[in-house]
């Protein structure tokens, strides 16, 4: 009976999470906002890896404007770094929880006072770095468009056949610190096979934070992703939806008064 309770609990959980989650989802799509979230172990290069996309999108795609919700147990350490660079960074932290879910992140988006009005053909980019962790991340969605995977071949090729949740559901998947690939006993056919085991199609680029190799690769990726948002098709979608909730609405208490 009780592990009953605990699955129809969790469930519930789920599904609330869920809820708040695509309406996150909609809302940034109607602004224009691509949102990614970004998961991966700690000390994989992140924050690293945000820094260097979003300085090549402003050669990339001059058009696209970043954000960043950094998301740590405790410390707003990278949050500060952000900042000093003149990126829009905002810090959440969990104290204690092992990933980031959509209540919190829409409860964040109602107090950071992001600037959503983006001029016209202008495009946003959220980043939100999830916790660093290779598990619970994975579970939850928050509202993201694109799920980024930040893989390190300092954590050994073997990550895909025991983490395989984070790489089946990855939308982009990065490897990062490949500059150090001569000094270490990293397996890229194994990982590369692990990989497509899981998820044939994803698109997996090499990077090195020490370097910048890749990285403008990868920007453009999320560019396109971002540039091909439609704001107005999205309104009018929430218009129209919004209009048969209120007719249904309205119907069901016409037929209940009979």
């Amino acid at each position: 009976m009780h592990d009953i309770r605990r699955i129809n609990l969790e469930e519930n959980i789920l599904d609330e999470n869920d809820h708040i989650a695509e309406h996150i989802n909609e809302h940034m799509s109607m602004h224009g906002v691509l949102v990614v979230n970004e998961m991966g172990a700690p000390g994989v290069g992140k924050t690293t890896s945000i820094k260097n996309i979003i300085s090549n999108l402003k050669e990339v795609e001059p058009k696209i404007r970043p954000y960043v919700i950094e998301g740590d147990i405790e410390s707003d350490i990278d949050t500060k770094h952000l900042t000093e660079l003149g990126i829009d960074a905002y810090q959440i932290n969990t104290f204690g929880a092992c990933h980031l879910d959509a209540p919190l992140i829409d409860h964040q988006l109602d107090h950071m006072h992001m600037d959503l009005d983006l001029a016209e053909g202008q495009r946003g980019i959220l980043f939100i770095e999830n916790i660093g962790n290779l598990v619970c991340p994975a579970e939850f969605s928050i509202g993201e468009h694109v799920k980024m995977l930040i893989s390190t071949v300092t954590e050994g090729s073997d990550k895909p056949y025991k983490y395989p949740l984070a790489f089946e559901k990855a939308d982009i998947i990065i490897l990062s610190k490949v500059d150090l690939i001569p000094y270490l006993d990293f397996d890229e056919d194994f990982y590369m096979k692990g990989v497509r085991a899981l998820n044939k199609d994803v698109p997996v680029f090499k990077v090195s934070g020490k370097t910048g190799e890749g990285y403008k690769e990868v920007a453009d990726w999320l560019a396109k992703k971002a540039m091909t948002l439609n704001p107005k098709e999205h309104a009018e979608l929430h218009a129209h939806m919004h209009d048969h909730d209120h007719h249904h609405d309205h119907d069901h208490h016409h037929n209940h008064d009979h």
